[in-house]
């Protein structure tokens, strides 16, 4: 027998049993918090990403999607478009029954003047106008365009309060899923650095990118949510400010706004949207209510002297007394939004309102808005915002797949096992009120699962074992 023969032999080591993980260690609690928030943020992140991805486009697609409308051939020689109002009374007299709102500029030669209407039912038309030969090429309604269902699912999957209560949900567990992704990003960089092309490596690379943008995107996005919107409104309202424009002392009997203005269009900056539209008052100039003086064409010349930038968008007088409301043209440059309201009668300016009266909130918020939608930087923050919403949805996308991949059959979810050491960490559960206080709906629902999952999961055997709970 050899020395080699002669060596103790040692007891083989029984095989790993994956079902009793210890529920000790930060690394497996927040997996687990990763993963199951994920059930929720990733249906809304990925309705999140491909809509705002097929909004960001939508003056590239629509025109591909809708070309006998949403395109123009400016004639041979041709150096002057029909006027406005030329272009306005064609779409009236070719949708008799509808209720003209508003005229919108064309954004280039080869683009038609759009007139935004609002039909008996209700429904928004929009109507094309040829602006070199002053004739309409038809109209549709916008809400049922595909960038108008991205809208519309974007804001609240076209069902109402729920839908709204149900995206801020999402996005408020996204915010709180991205903090935990970073945490498992930095403590997994040893083992991505072992198994470099991995789907674990690629969806650790796509998250740390993407969720830089996502912060930004999210954060930017929730003053337009239903209710974490309306309560710092309410807070700011309180502390003599506002997230939107202010009262700028524009009169109106019954008070009007700027959105009530344009129900239908996207062109009403955001901070705006709340501010009165005074009215004309004619007799004061020795002008007949009866007589019209001022056009479109009027108000566009006018609003133009006061600086403001091509293309406009106008809305056109509401009642005998109403104004033209001149918005202009903001898309790549919030700071410049800014609105002129021009007297119908005798085509003065009533009033102005624009960035520069905004309360430093409302200019937050405003710039804000911008880089969501990818504009306020030009070309730069276009193609970030596309970047973010192409690397979220690979995120979105990769994660179940690794799921899918590692897990076991019979097991369940088979999801990571450890517990969160809230008792034991002060700055953990001080990380957590401070959370749950401003995303309340991540903190009543973070309360919810923890009851759930104390009371409920933990003392019922199928579930624990179905639910991985240690």
């Amino acid at each position: 027998m050899t020395d080699l023969d002669q060596r103790v032999p040692t007891r083989a080591r029984p095989p790993r049993d994956h079902t009793r993980t210890s529920s000790g260690g930060w690394f497996r609690a927040v997996w687990r918090w990763h993963f199951f928030a994920s059930i929720v943020v990733v249906p809304v992140l990925l309705v999140l990403a491909t809509t705002g991805l097929i909004y960001l486009f939508r003056f590239q697609l629509e025109p591909l999607l809708n070309p006998d409308l949403l395109t123009v051939e400016k004639p041979a020689g041709a150096d002057f478009q029909q006027p406005y109002d030329v272009q306005l009374g064609a779409a009236g007299e070719a949708y008799p029954d509808a209720t003209l709102l508003a005229l919108a500029e064309p954004r280039s030669a080869e683009r038609p003047t759009v007139v935004t209407a609002e039909m008996p039912d209700g429904s928004a038309r929009e109507i094309y106008v040829d602006p070199w030969a002053g004739e309409v090429l038809g109209s549709q309604n916008p809400d049922t365009t595909v960038s108008g269902y991205a809208v519309r699912l974007h804001a609240d999957l076209m069902s109402g309060v729920w839908g709204d209560r149900l995206m801020e949900l999402g996005a408020c567990w996204a915010l709180v899923t991205a903090l935990l992704g970073y945490y498992l990003f930095w403590r997994g960089r040893r083992a991505r650095s072992r198994r470099p092309r991995s789907l674990r490596s690629w969806h650790a690379r796509f998250g740390a990118v993407a969720g830089l943008g996502l912060v930004a995107l999210l954060v930017s996005g929730l003053p337009w949510t239903g209710f974490w919107g309306a309560q710092v409104q309410e807070v700011a309202t309180r502390s003599g400010t506002s997230m939107w424009s202010l009262d700028h002392g524009a009169e109106s009997d019954p008070a009007s706004t700027l959105d009530e203005s344009l129900p239908h269009s996207h062109a009403v900056p955001w901070a705006s949207g709340k501010t009165e539209v005074p009215t004309s008052d004619g007799q004061e100039d020795g002008g007949d209510h009866e007589q019209n003086v001022a056009t479109v064409d009027t108000a566009i010349t006018v609003a133009a002297e006061e600086g403001l930038r091509h293309p406009m968008t106008v809305a056109l007088p509401d009642g005998e007394d109403g104004v033209f409301s001149a918005i202009g043209y903001a898309f790549d440059a919030p700071s410049d939004e800014q609105t002129v309201h021009v007297d119908r009668f005798g085509g003065q300016v009533v009033s102005t309102y624009g960035y520069d009266d905004y309360p430093l909130l409302a200019k937050v918020v405003a710039q804000g808005i911008g880089m969501h939608e990818g504009r306020s930087l030009g070309l730069v923050s276009f193609w970030a915002a596309a970047a973010m919403c192409v690397l979220i949805i690979l995120s979105c996308v990769t994660g179940p797949l690794m799921w899918w991949r590692r897990r076991r059959r019979g097991a369940g979810l088979d999801a990571p096992r450890g517990r969160m050491p809230v008792a034991a960490s002060p700055w953990l559960l001080l990380g957590l009120v401070v959370l749950g206080v401003l995303l309340p709906f991540f903190g009543l629902t973070l309360l919810a699962v923890l009851l759930l999952d104390r009371l409920v999961v933990r003392r019922v055997p199928a579930l624990a074992d179905r639910l991985g709970a240690s």
